[in-house]
């Protein structure tokens, strides 16, 4: 683990150093508060730090609180390196975001051993964010897809309608509806009907610019939240039936030739739905009509 020490003083940084390196952690050394700073707005910077009271440019205290003042997920664990031992001292160096706090002269045993506590609460804050990511991860994805689960896109439907709205910028929105998948897990099974839905989700995904939205709506619905015009949208479903049915998918020995149905509304910055459910709404209706027209096409809603 990194450890950035931050000591005005060669000597006890060059001290520091060589113990730290030999209690297995990776020193990294900064002669003030300053440079120490500029470390830790570097790529990969430290999460253990040893940091020097009294320092030139940034003392001990100061550095603390301007870290403090960052927005991070996971804050690094700071300890406090002074000569002061008054009461007093020790509740400012804490007040200030230190987590611990070493009197001069020291111990290297109490040294270690405290650092040791560091490097152990660095390490379950790193587990719980990954557990928290994880679990942000599960409420807003589909294990199948891997795209996002209906409560995801419905968010980012929300989210992308309301600056639609701000911006004066046109939304579309699209259900799409693999055409006969209920043959495809009467005749193959659901295992199959699980890879057709694998399959086609990432055959639409790829076919959407960076900055669109593909969700599994549920079952075999996918929604799709493009900011575009009439025009553009024509081409992106266009060339999205065309990732779906050019090329048939292959589970063992069967051959499934797939297409898709999709339903289109569109918010105009003048006019339109006044709001994303009706507008989702709109889409569904489109999507009926695609169906009853002989599928394996988009209709778009009138605007």
């Amino acid at each position: 683990m990194k450890l950035l020490i931050a000591d005005d003083d060669l000597t006890s940084r060059t001290m520091l150093a060589a113990v730290a390196r030999k209690w297995g952690f990776e020193p990294v050394v900064a002669e003030d508060g300053e440079v120490a700073w500029q470390i830790l707005q570097g790529e990969d910077p430290p999460r253990l730090l040893l940091l020097d009271w009294m320092m030139p440019q940034l003392n001990g205290l100061e550095l603390c609180q301007r870290i403090r003042q960052q927005d991070n997920d996971e804050p690094p664990f700071i300890i406090l390196l002074t000569s002061r031992r008054e009461t007093a001292d020790i509740v400012a160096g804490l007040a200030s975001g230190a987590n611990d706090y070493v009197a001069k002269p020291f111990e290297n045993a109490e040294l270690q051993a405290r650092l040791q506590v560091g490097r152990r609460m660095v390490n379950m804050q790193t587990q719980l964010s990954v557990a928290a990511q994880a679990l942000i991860y599960q409420a807003s994805y589909d294990d199948l897809t891997k795209l996002m689960n209906r409560r995801g896109v419905m968010d980012a439907l929300a989210k992308e309608f309301a600056r639609a709205q701000r911006e004066s910028q046109t939304l579309c929105v699209g259900l799409c509806d693999i055409d006969h998948f209920k043959q495809v897990n009467d005749t193959y099974g659901h295992l199959v009907g699980d890879v057709v839905l694998s399959e086609v989700a990432k055959r639409m995904e790829v076919t959407l610019r960076p900055y669109d939205h593909i969700g599994r709506y549920g079952g075999e619905e996918f929604l799709i939240v493009l900011t575009a015009n009439r025009d553009q949208a024509s081409i992106i479903f266009e060339r999205l039936h065309r990732a779906v049915t050019d090329t048939p998918i292959i589970v063992g020995q069967a051959k499934l030739g797939v297409s898709v149905s999709c339903g289109v509304s569109i918010f105009a910055p003048l006019g339109g739905a006044g709001d994303s459910t009706s507008l989702l709404a709109e889409a569904d209706n489109a999507l009926y009509e695609a169906k009853e027209s002989g599928r394996n096409r988009t209709v778009f809603v009138p605007v």
